[in-house]
């Protein structure tokens, strides 16, 4: 059900949802080269593919619409979020997720046999396999040397295995360790998603805004963007959750459009400073019920 906002502000659905839906997503250059890199890595089957940025740029709803792009028939994708374990939990997650049917109690081997079985078929078929894993940053040494190993599937021409590592800029860190300077050396592509500058983040609120049948212009002051601007620091999801607030907080003060003042009482609510305040400090954590970031296809990434 729509928030009681939508009516008043004659929007058809929610614009602000923090959930990451793909046609909501806002391209910024930036985010048009991570894309363009993503699907030139799988297609041409570069190996590996390094993706970073801070929490809350988007790197989710990117993920989700690379998997739309990527539904033409020829590739088998893998979406891994949340791999915990070993790697013999890693092998399963992603035979699982790939529709490969095993039998519950297998060793590593079993698990590689099958998988190798499975990508020369597709190879055969003339069609491609890419997994992407989420939140890389949190796996292991140990599964990032497996999934090192991974690449080894392949032919004298090319990769059998497309993989994708998605994750916080710590993952950069972690691959600056000694111990996986030859998973850093096989990587053929990175790119790296940074928060929006102020032209950007007019654009997404108003791309998130047009997606839900409305106009920004209408909705928010021009003082009020750039208090949104300043305050989220550019970082999508919190523009997101200062939008969402805002409105609300419009809605019930019966204000169109809304003010620079409510929005700073937004800002107040969510200990959000403009000033002194790092980007990767201002996403803030949304309690139960809270809602907050999205963007659409021609300009949009949350």
């Amino acid at each position: 059900m729509p928030p009681v906002y939508c009516a008043y502000f004659g929007l058809t659905r929610e614009p602000f949802n923090v959930t990451p839906d793909p046609s909501f997503l806002y391209l910024s250059a930036s985010h048009q080269v991570a894309l363009a890199k993503l699907i030139y890595g799988i297609r041409r089957r570069r190996g590996f593919v390094v993706l970073t940025g801070e929490v809350g740029t988007g790197k989710t709803t990117l993920l989700q619409y690379l998997l739309e792009e990527l539904n033409d028939g020829h590739t088998r994708s893998a979406l891994l979020c949340d791999v915990t374990g070993g790697p013999k939990d890693l092998l399963r997650s992603l035979c699982q997720d790939i529709g490969l049917t095993l039998p519950k109690e297998n060793d590593i081997q079993d698990y590689l046999i099958s998988l190798n079985e499975f990508l020369l078929e597709c190879y055969q078929k003339g069609d491609n396999v890419a997994v992407i894993i989420d939140e890389a940053q949190n796996l292991s040494t140990e599964v990032l040397e497996r999934v090192r190993l991974l690449s080894n599937f392949e032919t004298r021409q090319e990769k059998l295995l497309q993989i994708v590592l998605v994750g916080q800029p710590e993952l950069s860190n972690r691959l600056n360790e000694p111990e996986l300077r030859q998973l850093k050396q096989r990587v053929a592509l990175r790119c790296f998603l940074p928060a929006l500058d102020a032209p950007e983040t007019a654009a997404y609120i108003s791309n998130r805004v047009s997606v839900a049948g409305g106009n920004s212009d209408q909705l928010f002051t021009g003082a009020a963007i750039d208090t949104i601007f300043e305050h989220s620091r550019g970082i999508p999801r919190t523009v997101s959750v200062i939008c969402d607030n805002a409105l609300l907080n419009g809605f019930a003060a019966d204000e169109r459009p809304v003010s620079r003042e409510t929005v700073l009482e937004v800002c107040r609510d969510f200990d959000l400073s403009s000033a002194g305040t790092s980007a990767a400090a201002v996403a803030p954590t949304l309690s139960p019920g809270t809602t907050g970031a999205a963007a659409p296809r021609t300009s949009s990434f949350f």
